[in-house]
């Protein structure tokens, strides 16, 4: 052969239909879609008492719906309450259902080499908000949501683009846990009604 290097890639005997997987998948896509939900009812929306304080997750990569690039879910931060406090490399945006609060966001210097380094810039800001306006988080910033009311919840309607968790780079640390946070904890709806009347 006219190649040197022949001997080396001629080697191997694993014989694999990977390329015949990708066209079988999308011819199948239709009728697999088909069975996904496009609408999303309320009781189909699951609870978590999280790390990051009270979710209830409308749409996420494992509820079976056709979103395939994004996930949401709504916060609940009780009166006088804060959410956990997090960091993670992409964008977020949320939207003020109800209430009022504030956000104190810390942003991060960020070098990427053969390793990942994030280091917290040392100013700290703070953003006011109410019903009706939108937060947004840019990358890799700290971040933590505050309720200003001592007597009504803060709603929020947090949407992130799950494109980086599926390129590997799904950079997500939890720096201090919601107030209300309880391993193991199973939400009822009397529960929530608890938390959405009383101070922490």
């Amino acid at each position: 052969m006219a190649w040197g290097e022949s001997n080396v890639w001629l080697a191997g005997q694993d014989n694999q239909d990977l390329y015949q997987q990708l066209l079988d998948d999308a011819e199948a896509a239709p009728a697999r879609n088909a069975e996904r939900k496009k609408v999303v009812h309320p009781e189909e929306m699951p609870w978590e008492m999280s790390r990051q304080g009270l979710l209830k997750h409308l749409i996420n990569e494992q509820m079976n719906t056709r979103i395939e690039t994004m996930d949401a879910y709504m916060q609940i931060v009780p009166p006088g309450s804060r959410s956990g406090k997090h960091r993670h490399l992409a964008e977020e945006v949320l939207y003020v259902l109800e209430g009022q609060g504030y956000d104190m966001h810390q942003d991060c210097e960020v070098e990427i080499t053969d390793d990942f380094h994030w280091t917290p810039q040392d100013k700290v800001q703070k953003f006011e908000y109410e019903a009706g306006d939108v937060i947004y988080v840019p990358p890799n910033t700290i971040h933590q949501h505050f309720n200003a009311s001592p007597d009504r919840p803060l709603r929020l309607i947090s949407c992130i683009n799950r494109i980086f968790k599926q390129c590997g780079l799904n950079d997500l640390e939890q720096i201090e846990d919601a107030p209300e946070y309880s391993p193991g904890v199973t939400l009822t709806p009397e529960m929530i009604r608890d938390f959405l009347k009383k101070p922490s």
